[in-house]
């Protein structure tokens, strides 16, 4: 009880640090006071606008340019050397954008391909918060080669997965490049009432690896904050979009032989639909009918020797718009809803019969989330079907902060019938404070899980606080989770520990206390941009004995260098209380369960990525548990530009316990070939060869985007075993998806 006593005295310290720092911060000066000096208007346009990157229209010369493009990165002081002029109009269906980009030597197009790096090439961004709220936008860019990129922004995180459609069109000059482009209202979420959206534009200059703005943002804060942006504002609000509803029908079929069952050669097809309805002009509906979630991209393969399973991002279309209002509850340690467990029971796909998300604003300030799938079961015990739904709400409150909540269900079905006694829920809620002017932020949260024969001890619960400024930055935090706190649909790694003994998976509850801090260190010129310090300290205790669990502790230092080359150099010290032995690296004796103590150094550098050909190498020494470990490895990049990227990447890791814990030599090597015979047509192959899973995987993948948002996929995979270069299974795969408007 006096553990439990002091834990939640420290909690009630952070609550209170928390308080007290948003006081201060909300009285100081308030950033959206950016709007009250960047301004620029929006007018309609009855002519007719042709997108072909020459803006030669008499309406273009009408309108009132956004000029005097500010420096926002490696400085924030002055005007940008290579100056920007944005212009804007609208009609009924379209918000058009034109910008001349000047120039004084060729731009750097790292390549043609949509969403792959927008930022390391010479590009131009436009930033949008049609809500005007300082908490959600949408970011649309185009790099100098034509390539598309577009995103969501939400509380100062930006997720590029979501697709929208939209055009462009770019024309290039020996002093400017200049990009045309049209989005459609109706792939923006915005209200009839309002007539002024926040709105920034940034501007990608690589040939000073140099970043600006229109409206001012300064240097500690990324481009894309939406608490900096300027005013759009527009003669008369646009009105809702009728009709606005896309259908994205699909087929699919294709060939596999697995060779480890001798099933001989499948032949499979499928199809299915997706819709998005616009229920207002900032509520959507998407509905998926007999969805075909299999990835015609391959997720990149890691050596990973934690204890605990990696995390890989969402990349499937249904779950993308708005996915902050479902995927952003929890910390790295605990998701109470991860939406890649939607569709798969034991790692391993089953099929969804259908699903259902409605998302946006229903206020001006309030946002909610509501999704359901329905799988499909074979009426065998082990494979039931299950009704998996997630609701949330989220109320804007003191400017750019949020009260949020969240309820997730797994109901189990047996055709028809409700099984009462299987199910798994969490409930819970969360306080997210951002500053006005972004330099403190911070959460408290708590949720609670229900499942049968573990209601008791069910409770996760924390907070953290952390503050920036120009130079510095330092955060502190602190999270509980008790041993029966169980989200199916969520993501808990650090909970399940492996008793490999006994095989099988044991929860432990665990506190958690972290602080860090780092100092940056500005030039006033030459070679070098910054010099950075970071240093920080986490620990984990039981949370019912208050023993210890773990610790570690590090340190880095990174340099960074105009030409955009870096050097980083960092140091860890780490102990930790085994619970159980530990089958690490398949040695002939496992690790005992034990204490242990290990560091090690690493240092790390990367040339400019800005040359045709670039590299980047690492190198790592230190003790590891009771043994050592030596990894080294690096990657080799050379690009034809605009239309050829060719990378290999190998990480190499060597480990030597002693006696019969065994040694291991892990190999992890990735080459790359992407070619882009245009910005709507490509071809990219995966190559990964990786010992540790026993597996060499070629992934090749020909993608033509015959229309906007509309794709020919032909893919094939093919899976050897790494030690015996033995044939695991093949596939070939053909896909089509059509974005149609209504």
């Amino acid at each position: 009880m006096k553990k439990q006593l002091s834990n939640y005295q420290r909690l009630c310290l952070l609550v209170c640090w928390l308080f007290a720092c948003s006081l201060t911060s909300y009285a100081k000066p308030n950033p959206t006071r950016n709007q009250q000096t960047y301004k620029v208007n929006i007018v309609r346009t009855a002519a007719k606008i042709k997108i072909d990157g020459n803006i030669n229209e008499e309406a273009w010369k009408s309108t009132h340019a956004a000029r005097n493009f500010l420096r926002k990165w490696p400085t924030d002081k002055g005007q940008a050397e290579a100056q920007t002029e944005v212009r804007l109009l609208y009609d009924d269906h379209f918000l058009y954008i034109s910008a001349v980009c000047f120039i004084d030597k060729k731009p750097v197009i790292q390549t043609l391909r949509r969403d792959a790096g927008h930022w390391n090439s010479d590009g131009f961004a436009i930033l949008m918060d049609p809500m005007n709220q300082h908490s959600n936008g949408f970011l649309f860019g185009v790099n100098a080669g034509g390539a598309q990129m577009e995103g969501l922004t939400v509380g100062g995180q930006n997720s590029m997965e979501w697709d929208a459609k939209w055009y462009s069109r770019v024309k290039l000059h020996h002093d400017r490049w200049v990009v045309e482009m049209a989005i459609p209202f109706k792939s923006l979420r915005y209200s009839e009432t309002i007539d002024k959206w926040g709105i920034n534009f940034i501007r990608n200059d690589m040939q000073r690896n140099a970043y600006s703005t229109w409206a001012h943002v300064p240097i500690p804060y990324d481009g894309t904050d939406l608490g900096y942006t300027g005013a759009l504002r527009w003669d008369s609000p646009p009105k809702k979009v009728k009709g606005n509803v896309v259908l994205i029908p699909y087929m699919i079929g294709g060939l596999s032989e697995n060779f480890e069952e001798t099933s001989g050669l499948e032949r499979r097809g499928n199809a299915g639909l997706d819709a998005k309805i616009a229920i207002t002009s900032n509520l959507n509906l998407d509905l998926t009918i007999n969805p075909d979630f299999s990835q015609v991209d391959v997720d990149q393969q890691v050596t990973n020797l934690s204890r605990f399973s990696l995390f890989f991002p969402e990349r499937r279309n249904f779950f993308l718009e708005n996915r902050d209002l479902f995927a952003n509850f929890g910390s790295g340690r605990a998701q109470p809803f991860f939406s890649r467990k939607v569709g798969l029971k034991n790692g391993e796909p089953v099929p969804i019969l259908a699903g259902a998300r409605l998302s946006g604003n229903i206020t001006k300030s309030m946002r909610v989330g509501i999704l359901d799938v329905q799988t499909q079961g074979n009426n065998e015990a082990d494979s039931l079907g299950q009704n998996q739904f997630v609701a949330t709400v989220q109320q804007q409150i003191w400017g750019r902060s949020s009260i949020n909540a969240i309820l997730v269900n797994r109901q189990a079905f047996d055709g028809t019938n409700m099984l009462a006694n299987d199910f798994n829920r969490v409930a819970g809620m969360e306080f997210r404070y951002l500053s006005n002017n972004g330099d403190l932020r911070g959460n408290l949260r708590g949720f609670k899980s229900f499942t049968p024969d573990h209601l008791d001890r069910s409770l996760t619960y924390g907070g953290f606080a952390e503050y920036r400024n120009r130079k510095f930055n330092a955060g502190v935090s602190y999270e509980q989770f008790q041993e029966n706190f169980i989200a199916e649909l969520g993501f808990t790694p650090r909970l399940q520990n492996y008793d490999v003994v006994n095989d099988r998976t044991v929860n432990i509850g665990f506190t958690r206390w972290a602080v860090w801090g780092s100092y940056t260190v500005f030039s006033k010129g030459g070679v070098i941009n910054n010099h950075r310090f970071n240093h920080w300290h986490v620990l984990y205790n039981n949370d019912v004995t208050g023993q210890f669990q773990e610790r570690s502790m590090g340190f880095n230092y990174d340099l960074n260098f105009t030409n955009s080359s870096n050097l980083s150099l960092s140091a860890r010290y780490s102990e930790v209380q085994l619970p159980f032995d530990l089958d690490l690296i398949g040695g002939d004796e496992y690790l005992p369960a034990t204490f242990y103590a290990y560091n090690w150094g690493r240092a790390e550098y990367n040339s400019d990525s800005r040359q045709p050909f670039s590299v980047g190498t690492f190198v790592q020494y230190g003790t590891f548990y009771n043994g050592t470990r030596l990894s080294y490895g690096g990657g080799i990049n050379f690009r034809a530009q605009p239309w050829g990227n060719f990378r290999v990447n190998v990480s190499q890791n060597y480990i030597e316990l002693p006696g019969s814990y065994g040694t291991a030599n892990l190999t992890l090597v990735s080459p790359t070939i992407e070619i882009s015979f245009s910005n709507t047509m490509f071809w990219t192959t995966f190559l990964q060869y990786n010992t540790q899973a026993d597996n060499f995987n070629i992934n090749s993948r020909f993608q033509w985007r015959f229309r906007p948002m509309s794709d020919l996929f032909i893919v094939y995979t093919d899976n050897y075993f790494a030690e015996a270069f033995k044939v695991k299974n093949r596939a070939l795969v053909i896909k089509l998806s059509y974005w149609l408007n209504l």
